[in-house]
């Protein structure tokens, strides 16, 4: 595997500070580029529990996700009707929430028929990438301090067909150690799943 400066080997330890970008040696395409799916395009988006058609799944301009990035979040793959290690998954997002102090006002259980409920509404069986999004909920105004917060948690549920392109299957991968480091657990723990990702978009 090659990057920039020097060869590395698989196997080399890299800090988890140092954010290292990955594209497919042959195409230089991201290794997270995927096919175009048609049925992507009528998906229903649960929204609180309601399923909406994707152009109407909007939230308030005032939800702590989109003023602050206030949201612990998940990435969960579903694959021949079931969602893999979606315990831990769970467990993980839950440990988020509870970290940054946020009710997430459903129970394991119940986000887990939430999820399966959602995939149902949309006869989903295979190949699908699930993003579940919990946002602390709307604010009486733009500010970061949770008391200022006036709902319940905005729960988001974005199911898509996502299959990886089969030339990136083929192909190896390079790596590249880019400048923009990724903050430390004593200023933001990168551990938790949240919107804050400008150091990441930057890299």
């Amino acid at each position: 595997i090659r990057t920039a400066a020097r060869q590395f080997t698989v196997n080399r330890h890299v800090p988890e500070s140092t954010p290292i970008t990955t594209q497919a040696a042959s195409t230089g395409a991201s290794t997270h580029e995927f096919v175009d799916d048609p049925r992507n395009a009528s998906i229903l988006i649960s929204l609180n529990g309601r399923l909406v058609p994707r152009a109407e799944a909007v939230v308030s301009v005032f939800d702590s996700g989109f003023i602050l990035g206030d949201v612990v979040w998940e990435g969960l793959g579903m694959h021949q009707g079931g969602i893999a290690f979606l315990d831990r998954h769970l467990e993980r997002h839950y440990e988020g929430a509870r970290a940054i102090y946020m009710d997430t006002g459903l129970t394991p259980a119940e986000m887990t028929k939430r999820l399966f409920d959602c995939l149902a509404a949309n006869n989903m069986q295979d190949g699908v990438h699930i993003r579940l999004m919990v946002t602390r909920g709307v604010k009486k105004t733009p500010y970061q301090d949770p008391r200022v917060t006036i709902g319940p948690a905005t729960v988001v549920i974005i199911p898509e067909y996502k299959n990886p392109k089969p030339e990136l299957q083929q192909s190896a991968i390079r790596l590249f150690t880019v400048h923009v480091r990724r903050t430390g657990p004593d200023q933001q723990d990168q551990k938790l799943n949240s919107h804050s990702k400008l150091n990441c978009i930057l890299a």
